[in-house]
Formats: structure tokens, C-alpha cells, sequence
């Protein structure tokens, strides 16, 4: 650790909170550290920090939004080297790393940045741009580096990772495969999106079709899911359920076709079962045939095992966080964090392995014995059974060296945590209770499997049934000439709960489908050689059910394997360095989908809107497969994973990926068709004009004439007017009700979005409908300023933005000072939520308890208007947007939490008494969170002008705009004449400049106000 010449080693961390992690964890061995407005200083080391990425590969300057145009003239951009800019937010940090880097006492570096892929990027890039260029190439400064790689921030793995710095020639495959996986998504980033813009703005207008190198082909997946489900075609089909009287009771059976063997082939029918019946006359047949019956049993019984799953890396951590708590994946990611960073309670998360070192045996004794003697009183007892127990041996299912890189597993550190957030306490549980359970015993489980065999009289059924409607063609078990049906029973008990104790699982929960009959949990016993009685049967009328639609959790784990969903623990780890991105980087590349609505979360599912579906369609057509297969990304992160293990050059990596953007860029300039194959809607409304059939092609809805297949009468509108591309249901309303909005993300031909309301009005001069933007003089008490007259009504209670009393007015209610009254002829305030929402009418006692006490109840009829799917939810007062929103009850999850026992369960009081002492304590630390926020990478922050009207948060320009609108629609701003100005208030003015801009000039504005 010494430094054994004169000049100084600089420290470069990612993050100022590791830099001061690393100042305390030095001080002891290098002595004491001076501090300074950006760094920390010793007589041996400078150590200074960056706030994320600092510098970026720029745009082409040729390249950028000229009058509201991207177009193909200057593509495809495949430059002979990366230009690199600072970015803008951070550029004074830049300067000062620079500098310390720079002067002439600092001898070497040492790259203390996050131990990985984008932690290496970082300080290559920024270590490259100090460098500056020289013959057209950066040069770098020309320092020694070496490279700090912790896995853990305790002081203690500080210093030993001091003691073990890695050289700059064993870290030059990571930092090839960081720059190649830098350089080929902005390549396909830059000439993918703007192509497509391109191609997509043809007609005229700005709309923006972002595409990214992984971004795509996960999109995709969900997009071919949601094709799936629209073309399921519901089929009805039988079960049949019987209950047998035996001596020592009943027990129930389905029944099952013996000699049924699943389909295979690529047309093979994937709803076949051995218990389904597809005529329905067959199946009563059968239940008349057995119905009374005795039957003869076997039994089988055999003893099974059960292990733990794995150690938790990154996605499966994300994966089973979103099924037990609902966390999206880039929650658990800040948690996870700040377990690591601020608390020291976890080792790093952003790993792909799900293994330890096989040297890490006494390191997890250790961390065993902190466990039991935490004072945390419902793990300690079980780290406790395991010291006991001798449990903690070497294991290749946990330590194996070949299967860790440059990181292992997710486990708990020698420091117990204290002070930690409620959501951070059950990450915290969730990683401890499965880095106990791996060592525990497996479960032992006896299943028994029993086979009741009804014999059934001459002419009865036989086995099976195909979805013909007919008998299938089945080989018939019978006893002379007597049909003999089966009926299945399943009974699972715990014998020994091994690792589910850690879990609360002392005996075995009831077994999913137990009350169907197919999988009784606690059987009563049979004699052998006796006979029961088919005591009651039904046949149970079915419909196939289409796939379900991909969760945070499922999709996670459908990336993981490249767009194939693996649930084996150990097949997924095989598959895994073929997946799409790579832990660290999912959780962005799902907020980026649904930051760009190519995505929206309902509940927990993640449904693809018009624009992503457009997107593959565009794709599909152009035979672009490289941006929307999977399996060929997945590929391309292999290739990475091998360029970080020396096993493949970066240069025909990248050769690869300019050959792949020169393809696809050159496909859609080329397409020269009017439109674009795809599976297009037919709506429902008649057209407007001549009552014929409108129709969706790739740009526009347009009338096919009475027959839906002429020319029409010419009435169109286009799918996608300012960027913003209709859903088929919007469409039809738009087409029915000649009207719709107010709807955001609408964009200006500069690129700025904006929100409005869209009409069909009729022209003279065409003698037709015309899609128009409306941006005001609406007919309305609200604009006009007719008084309304609220005298005889009860108020339901008070407004939750102004507190005035809150009326029925129309469809809607109203707070009194939102429409013109004798009271106060100018509006002044915006809450209005309407009397039915999607098909929900709310009734006046349900606003009356949402003003209240800030939520409706458990509201059931809710009808998605893009799914057409019925879905319960609460009304709830939402402060931050100023409207009433959806609040959804909280879903049992999969693997619902378990109930404690024993020693967990006494400890469990302890626990909640604990946890509610500790709220206040937990309140006050929580408080300085808001900086942190400020130095994520997306994040700009707002000047104090700007920070009156939303926040001081750091935060993106979508974000800001949102924010701003909320702003301006909570405080009735725009103006009454003419919606698309906006009139500043006292807060406003500081920020516009001037008493009022039109809603064009906004994102200008905002640019001036976000460093």
C-alpha cells in the first residue's frame, strides 16, 4: 500500500461517497487526509471523485436538428475515431479531476470506480479526455494506472483492495469490452433513431423513434408476447373432478388420459393435457359412467428432496423484489446501492454471478457468527442453527471459482446495518435469509401418488378426447369388456423442513391447485387391496387462457436468457452471458422503454403501446432483424463477455457492428413502398364522412369504402399527428366522438413536447373530416364564464388543492372555485375528477371519502381502454400531479411471505416494536437522500427559479417538463382564449422571463434553467 517514490498517487472514485469511504479506511495506514472543496489530500495520496459519468461520446455537429428535420443525407455516421465532450451538468467536476490529474506531483492513477464494465468507462474516458488529442487520437496523460476493485466498502476490503491493486495490462480486456459496448451503442443509437425518425417523418413533422442496440430486441419480446395474447382464440374444453369415500374418509382425483403423450413439432397444440376433455357430451358421459362406482386403488409413494435456489446476483435479486414487494427493478438496483454504499451491509450488486471464491469458506463463518450475534431476532436464531449444526462446509453449488469473474454473489457483510428504511430492511432479509437457507439442509418432502380406477360398464367412453370434438384415438385400458377410468391424487407432505425453517416453513403450505382435486395436501389413508366409492363427480366447464403478460420479474429473467423465459436456476446461470444487457444495465433499459412510452406499467404488467408495436412493424418490413432479435443481441453481450476475457479482439467486434449499421441504415433509405406489411386494426366506428369502413395501415386510419376493400371517400388521418402515435382504442373514440384529449407527449417540429386536444372538423373547402389540433375556445362554463349556480347542493367535502367545497357539475365533480360563480366570476382552482372513469361510476360517497381521507375504497369495475380487461383499484388523491389517480391493492405474490416459526416467530413483536421505535430515527436519516438523488447520471439540476415551481430535485428534461405542466394545469395558467399560451405567475415570471410564452417556448426556457 505504500507509495514508494516522491510523487502522489491519485485516487479516482465514482461516486464522493466512496471517496470519503476510502479517505477513512486509508487514514489509519497513510496517515491523515487534508480536505478541500473537490478532493482529499496526504502526504501519498490525492483521492477526488467523479458524480457518474463526466464525459460522453458527442454527436456529430452535421448531425443535429436542423429546422426540425433528421434526414438520411448524412448517414450513415461511422467515424474514424469517438469525439468526447463533457457533459454539460457536471463539466466543473470534469475540470477539477482533470486538473488534479494534470499536475506534475501526481505520478500515477489508480481507477477506484465502480468493479465493473461502466465503472472501468468512466475513468477511461475521463483519464483519455485529460489526455487530450494529438494527430487526431486521444493520447491519454501517459501515468501509470492500476485498478482498485472492491467487492465490499467495509474499511477493512478498502484496505485489503489496496493491498491488491490489479495493473492496467489485467484490466485491458475490460476496458475493450466497456469502450466496444460504449462505441456500438451509440453507433446503432445514433443511426438506428435517426433513420427511423427519418423514415417516420416523411410525411412531415418531428416524430421521434428512439431504437438502441438492446433496448430493441427487449422490446420486442414484450411486443411478441402481447401478439400472442391478442391472437389467442379462447377454447372451451372439461375437467373432470370426483371425491372417493374410502373408510378413513374422502379424498378428491381428476381424471386423466393414461396413455396421453404431448405434442411436439413446431405446429403442435400447446393447450393438450392429460386431464382435458374438449367434447362436453363426452365428458358427461363419463361422469354418468363412474358416477356411484366402486373403484380399486394404487399407491405410490416416494421420498423427494428439495434444494435452496442459488445465491442471488443482480436480476434474480430484481426478479424475486418485484414478486414479493411489487420493487420495479431499478428500485431494487437504488437499494441494493445504498446497502452497499451507505450502509456497508452488502457486498456489490451490480454482479452477474451467483457464486463465492471457494477461499471465501471463513469469510462466511464470520459473517455467520456477526448474524447470530446481531441482535436481529428473526435471522439470528437460524445463523445460530447453522454454527450449531456444522452446516457452513465447501460446496461447488456455493464456491466455485470458475464461476465468478469479476464479482461473486450478493450476500451480507461483516457489518450488521443499522438505521435502514423499511424497504431497505426487507432487501436487507431477503438477500440474509437466502445466504442462510443455502447452507441449510434440502427440504424432504413424501409425495404420494394414488390412481383410482373406475371400471365402467360396456358402451361408456373411452379414454381421452381431442379438441375435434370426437374420442381420440387413445389405446383403451380395460377389464374384459369393461372401460376402466383413471383418476389421479396427489399428496405432498414436509418430512423435514431443512432450509424453508429459514423461511418460517415448518410444515408445508397448502399445494397450489390442492382444491381442484388433483393435488390433495393431506390425504387420508387407503388399505391396500381396498375398494372405495365414486362418492360425487362434476365435469368442470374450462376456457384455455392466453400466455400472461410479462411482469418486471419476467421479463428480467426473459433477458436473462435472450427472450427465452428460463425458470431452472442453473439452465438460466448457462444462459446467462447471452442475455440482453447485463445486470447493471436492465433496470435502465426498462425505465427507457417506458420513459419513451414505448412501454406502460398497469399494475404490475408490462403492457407495449401503438408506438412499440409501429416500431416492429417498421422493423419487420424493413427486414432489419438485428434490432429486434433477441437471440443475436444476446450474441453480441456474449462477445463482449469474451473481449473482457481476452478471447475476442475489439476490432472485429467493432467491425461487426459498423457493417450491421450500415445495413440497416441503408434499408430504410432504399424502402421505396407506399406502406409497410403488418397486422392492422379495423375500428368499429364508421367513417365519419360516408359511413364506410376505416381502416389502419402503417401511416395513417383511412375510409376503405362501404365493402372495406375500395379507395374510399378519401377521409384519413394520420396515425402519429406531432410525434404521437394513436392506440387503436383512441382511435376509435376519436373516430366516434370527432374528439379527444387533453393527451401528452405530443412533440413540436424542434423535438419539444407539449400536450393538447385533437378534433375532426369538417372543411368546406375538401368536403371532408380533418384531424385538428384544439388548443382552446371551448364551449364551457370554464371559458365562456356563464355562471354556474351551486345553491341547494350539499358539498361532498373539500377540494384537496384549495380546500373550497367540492359540487356535482355535469359529469364531473368540481371544486366551486374551478368554474365561473357569482362567488368569483375567474376560476382559480383545477380539481375535477369525473363521475365514471372507465366505465367505474364513482359514487358520491366514494368522492366524499377520497376528500376525506384521501382514497376511495376497493373500486372493482375499472375497464382498461387499452387491454378492454376489467381491474379493481382505489381512487387516490395524488399530491405531486395535482389529479386523482389509480392506486392498486397490494397482490400476494407468487411466493407470498412466509409464516415464521419457532424461535422467528417469538422474535416477530420484537421486530414490528423495534421497527416502530426506530421510524422517527429512520425519517431524520433518510433526509440527506435528496443530494444523491442530484448526482444520478439522467439527473439536471434546476435553478432556484426553476426549483420554486418544481423542486429542487436533479432531474431529466421529460421529467421537468411534466413537472411544469403540472404545474401550469394545477394553477389554471393557460390561457382562456388561446391554450396554447401560458400566463406566468408570481413563481412563473422569474422562470419565463415575461409575463406570458406560448407552449412551444417551454423547453427552451426550461433548457436555461437546467444545469
Amino acid at each position: 500500500m505504500k507509495n514508494t517514490g516522491s510523487a502522489k498517487t491519485l485516487v479516482i472514485a465514482e461516486k464522493p461517497s466512496v471517496a470519503q469511504d476510502i479517505v477513512r479506511a486509508l487514514t489509519p495506514v497513510a496517515g491523515k487526509f487534508e480536505k478541500h472543496d473537490d478532493h482529499f489530500e496526504n502526504d501519498q495520496y490525492v483521492v477526488t471523485s467523479a458524480v457518474g459519468h463526466l464525459v460522453e461520446i458527442a454527436a456529430p455537429e452535421q448531425f443535429d436538428v436542423k429546422r426540425g428535420k433528421w434526414s438520411f443525407a448524412h448517414l450513415p455516421v461511422l467515424p474514424p475515431f469517438f469525439e468526447l465532450k463533457p457533459i454539460d451538468k457536471t463539466k466543473s467536476r470534469l475540470s477539477a479531476v482533470v486538473k488534479l490529474a494534470k499536475r506534475k506531483d501526481v505520478g500515477q492513477l489508480i481507477n477506484a470506480c465502480d468493479a465493473g464494465r461502466e465503472g472501468e468507462l468512466i475513468f477511461r474516458l475521463i483519464e483519455q479526455y485529460a489526455g487530450g488529442q494529438k494527430n487526431g487520437q486521444y493520447q491519454g496523460l501517459g501515468k501509470p494506472v492500476q485498478r482498485l476493485w472492491l467487492q465490499s466498502m467495509t474499511p477493512q476490503a478498502i484496505r485489503d483492495g489496496f493491498a491488491q491493486l490489479r495493473s492496467d495490462e489485467q484490466m485491458r480486456g475490460l476496458a475493450d469490452a466497456a469502450r466496444s459496448r460504449s462505441e456500438a451503442d451509440w453507433l446503432v443509437g445514433i443511426n438506428g433513431t435517426r433513420a427511423m425518425t427519418a423514415f417516420n417523418s416523411r410525411d412531415g413533422g418531428f416524430f421521434l423513434t428512439t431504437v438502441g442496440r438492446v433496448q430493441t430486441p427487449t422490446l420486442s419480446i414484450v411486443v411478441e408476447r402481447e401478439e400472442q395474447i391478442r391472437a389467442h382464440r379462447s377454447r372451451d374444453y372439461w375437467e373432470i373432478h370426483a371425491s372417493f369415500l374410502a373408510e378413513a374418509g374422502e379424498y378428491p382425483g381428476k381424471w386423466f388420459d393414461p396413455a396421453f403423450k404431448k405434442p411436439t413439432g413446431d405446429d403442435a397444440d400447446a393447450d393438450q393435457r392429460a386431464d382435458r376433455l374438449w367434447d362436453h357430451r363426452e365428458a358427461l358421459a363419463i361422469v354418468e359412467a363412474v358416477r356411484g362406482k366402486a373403484a380399486s386403488v394404487t399407491e405410490e409413494r416416494k421420498p423427494t428432496t428439495q434444494a435452496c435456489g442459488l445465491l442471488y446476483d443482480l436480476t434474480s435479486l430484481q426478479r424475486e423484489a418485484n414478486g414479493r414487494f411489487g420493487f420495479s427493478a431499478k428500485t431494487t438496483l437504488q437499494l441494493a446501492q445504498s446497502l452497499y454504499e451507505r450502509h456497508k451491509a452488502l457486498t456489490y450488486p451490480r454482479t452477474d454471478s451467483r457464486h463465492l471464491p471457494e477461499d471465501y469458506l471463513g469469510t462466511v463463518r464470520q459473517t455467520f457468527e456477526m448474524l447470530a450475534d446481531s441482535g436481529m431476532k428473526h435471522l439470528a436464531p437460524h445463523a445460530l442453527t447453522a454454527l450449531n449444526g456444522n452446516y457452513i462446509k465447501p460446496s461447488k453449488r456455493i464456491f466455485d471459482n470458475s464461476k465468478v469473474s469479476d464479482h461473486f454473489a450478493i450476500i451480507p457483510t461483516l457489518q450488521a446495518p443499522s438505521g435502514l428504511s423499511e424497504a431497505e430492511q426487507k432487501l436487507y432479509d431477503l438477500v440474509v435469509r437466502r445466504f442462510l437457507a443455502v447452507f441449510f439442509p434440502s427440504a424432504e418432502f413424501m409425495v404420494t401418488t394414488r390412481i383410482s380406477k373406475v371400471s365402467a360398464a360396456p358402451g361408456s367412453p373411452k379414454q381421452g378426447g381431442a379438441p375435434s370434438g370426437g374420442s381420440a384415438a387413445h389405446e383403451v385400458a380395460s377389464v374384459g369388456a369393461r372401460v376402466v377410468h383413471h383418476f389421479k391424487t396427489e399428496g405432498k407432505v414436509l418430512v423435514k423442513p431443512g432450509w424453508m425453517a429459514v423461511y418460517g416453513k415448518e410444515a408445508a403450505e397448502d399445494v397450489e391447485g390442492a382444491k381442484e382435486g388433483d393435488k390433495g395436501q393431506n390425504l387420508v389413508p387407503v388399505r391396500e387391496g381396498e375398494t372405495v366409492r365414486t362418492e360425487s363427480v362434476e365435469a368442470k366447464g374450462l376456457k384455455t387462457k392466453p400466455p400472461a403478460r410479462y411482469s418486471e420479474a419476467t421479463l428480467l429473467g426473459a433477458m436473462e436468457g435472450a427472450g427465452k423465459f428460463i425458470e431452472d436456476d442453473e439452465l438460466r446461470e448457462a444462459m446467462q452471458e447471452k442475455g440482453l444487457g447485463t445486470p447493471a444495465t436492465r433496470a435502465a433499459i426498462i425505465e427507457g422503454l417506458l420513459n419513451e412510452k414505448y412501454m406502460l406499467r398497469e399494475g404490475r404488467e408490462m403492457i407495449p403501446t401503438a408506438k412499440a408495436f409501429q416500431l416492429m412493424t417498421l422493423l419487420r418490413g424493413l427486414e432489419v432483424e438485428e434490432l429486434s432479435r433477441p437471440e443475436l443481441t444476446g450474441e453480441w453481450e456474449y462477445k463482449l463477455a469474451q473481449m473482457e476475457h481476452g478471447k475476442l479482439s475489439r476490432t472485429a467486434f467493432m467491425a461487426e457492428i459498423a457493417a450491421m449499421t450500415e445495413r440497416m441504415v441503408k434499408k430504410a433509405k432504399e424502402y421505396d413502398r407506399d406502406t409497410v406489411p403488418g397486422n392492422y386494426a379495423t375500428l368499429a366506428a364508421p367513417c365519419p364522412n360516408c359511413g364506410g369502413v376505416v381502416k389502419e395501415n402503417y401511416r395513417r386510419y383511412a375510409c376503405t369504402g362501404a365493402d372495406g376493400h375500395s379507395e374510399g371517400c378519401g377521409f384519413s388521418f394520420t396515425k402519429s399527428p406531432a410525434g404521437r402515435t394513436f392506440e387503436v382504442v383512441e382511435a376509435e373514440a376519436f373516430v366516434r366522438d370527432k374528439h379527444i384529449g387533453p393527451l401528452e407527449g405530443f412533440r413540436s417540429k424542434a423535438g419539444w413536447p407539449f400536450v393538447a386536444e385533437m378534433a375532426l372538423k369538417y372543411s368546406e373547402d375538401d368536403k371532408n373530416w380533418k384531424l385538428e389540433f384544439d388548443f382552446g375556445d371551448d364551449k364551457n362554463a370554464e371559458e365562456t364564464g356563464e355562471l354556474v349556480d351551486f345553491a341547494g347542493q350539499d358539498s361532498l367535502g373539500a377540494c384537496p388543492v384549495c380546500g373550497a367545497p367540492v359540487f356535482e357539475h355535469g359529469a364531473n365533480y368540481v371544486c366551486s372555485k374551478t368554474v365561473p360563480t357569482a362567488a368569483q366570476p375567474t376560476p382559480s382552482c383545477t380539481f375535477k375528477s369525473g363521475k365514471i372513469i372507465l366505465q367505474q361510476p364513482v359514487a358520491r360517497e366514494q368522492m366524499s371519502k377520497l376528500l376525506e381521507t384521501g382514497k376511495t375504497d376497493l373500486l372493482d369495475k375499472f375497464v382498461s381502454m387499452r387491454t378492454r380487461r376489467a381491474f379493481k383499484a382505489f381512487l387516490a388523491w395524488d399530491k405531486e400531479a395535482g389529479k386523482v389517480n389509480f392506486e392498486f391493492e397490494p397482490r400476494e405474490s407468487k411466493y407470498p411471505p412466509r409464516k415464521t416459526g419457532g424461535a422467528a416467530s417469538k422474535a416477530a413483536p420484537a421486530k414490528k416494536s423495534a421497527a416502530a421505535k426506530k421510524a422517527p430515527a429512520a425519517k431524520k436519516a433518510a433526509a440527506p437522500k435528496a443530494p444523491r438523488k442530484t448526482t444520478a447520471a439522467s439527473g439536471k439540476q434546476p435553478s432556484a427559479a426553476l426549483a420554486a415551481v418544481i423542486g429542487s430535485d436533479a432531474v431529466s428534461r421529460p421529467e421537468a417538463t411534466k413537472k411544469l405542466w403540472d404545474y401550469i394545469k394545477a394553477n389554471g395558467l393557460q390561457d382562456a382564449g388561446d391554450k396554447r399560451k401560458i400566463n406566468a405567475d408570481a413563481k412563473l415570471e422569474p422562470v419565463f422571463g415575461k409575463p406570458q410564452v406560448t407552449m412551444f417556448e417551454i423547453a427552451g426556457v426550461l433548457g436555461k434553467h437546467l444545469n
